[in-house]
C-alpha cells in the first residue's frame, strides 16, 4: 500500500482518499498499485456496498506523477499499475461515488467517468492536457466522453484541452451536482449510505443495466493503453515533459 492512498471503512462504504496535497495529489505508481488493490478488495468484501473516492481541498489530482512518467519516457519500463488501476475501476462491481475540489487533471478527470454519481464544488476545473503533453485520452475516456456529452464538447475537452469548470461539466452530464465545499463530503457519504442501504442485488442488476456490458470499454482502455505507451517513448511527449519539468524548476 501506498502512504498516500488512504483507505477507511465508514459502515459499509469504503472510503479512498488520495492524500499527497503537497503534489496536488500528483498520482504515482504506487499509489496507482493501492488504488487498485482497495477497489478489488472492496468488490470481494460482502460488508462492503459503495466505494467514495475523495481528494483534498482544492485538489482532487493534478494527474500523472510527471516523473513516474519522464522515467518511462526516457527508457524505463512500467505502467502496469496504471493499467491494473484503469481496469479495476472499470470493472467495480460495487457503486462508485466521487467527490472533487479544485484541481482535477487528466486521470484526475477521467475517473469520474466511471463514477455513478460525482459531487464537485464551484471552484472544480476538470481538465486533460493528453494531446499538449504529446500523448493520448486514457481510461476509456475516449469511449466514455463522447457518449456522455457528444463529440464536440468531449473533442473540446479531450483534444482541444478545454477546460471545463464545475457547472458546465454538470451540464454536459459529466458530474451529479454541485455543491459547496464545506458540503461536498456531506453530499457524497449521505449518497454512498443509502447505496449501501439498498438491496444489494437488486442495486447491482439496476447498475449492469444502466452501465451495459463493460467488454467495449475494457477494449477501448486497452486501445488507449497500447497508443499511451507508444506516446510515452516518443519525441513529442519527451519534449513535453521536458519543457514541462523545466518550468517548474525554473
Amino acid at each position: 500500500m501506498s502512504e498516500h492512498v488512504l483507505i477507511e471503512r465508514r459502515g459499509a462504504v469504503q472510503v479512498i482518499r488520495l492524500n499527497r496535497p503537497e503534489k496536488k495529489n500528483a498520482i504515482t505508481r504506487a499509489m496507482y498499485a493501492a488504488m487498485a488493490e482497495a477497489l478489488k478488495a472492496g468488490d470481494g468484501d460482502g460488508g462492503v456496498r459503495c466505494h467514495v473516492l475523495l481528494g483534498q481541498p482544492g485538489a482532487f489530482s493534478s494527474g500523472n506523477d510527471l516523473a513516474d512518467f519522464l522515467a518511462v519516457a526516457t527508457g524505463g519500463e512500467g505502467g502496469q499499475e496504471v493499467y491494473d488501476f484503469l481496469l479495476a475501476l472499470a470493472g467495480a462491481t460495487k457503486p462508485l461515488v466521487s467527490g472533487v475540489d479544485g484541481i482535477a487533471v487528466g486521470i484526475g478527470t477521467t475517473i469520474h467517468m466511471h463514477c455513478d454519481l460525482t459531487f464537485a464544488t464551484p471552484a472544480t476545473v476538470f481538465s486533460t492536457p493528453f494531446v499538449d503533453l504529446g500523448l493520448v485520452p486514457e481510461a476509456g475516456s475516449s469511449l466514455l466522453s463522447p457518449a456522455v456529452m457528444g463529440h464536440q464538447r468531449a473533442f473540446a475537452l479531450l483534444a482541444l484541452g478545454e477546460g471545463l469548470p464545475a457547472h458546465e461539466a454538470r451540464m454536459a452530464g459529466l458530474i451529479h451536482a454541485v455543491v459547496d465545499a464545506d458540503a461536498l463530503e456531506a453530499s457524497v457519504f449521505s449518497s454512498a449510505e443509502a447505496l449501501a442501504a439498498k438491496p444489494p442485488e437488486a442495486l447491482k442488476i439496476a447498475r449492469d443495466l444502466l452501465r451495459g456490458p463493460r467488454d467495449q470499454v475494457v477494449a477501448r482502455i486497452r486501445e488507449e493503453g497500447e497508443h499511451f505507451r507508444t506516446r510515452l517513448k516518443s519525441d513529442e511527449a519527451r519534449a513535453a515533459f521536458m519543457a514541462f519539468m523545466n518550468r517548474k524548476t525554473s
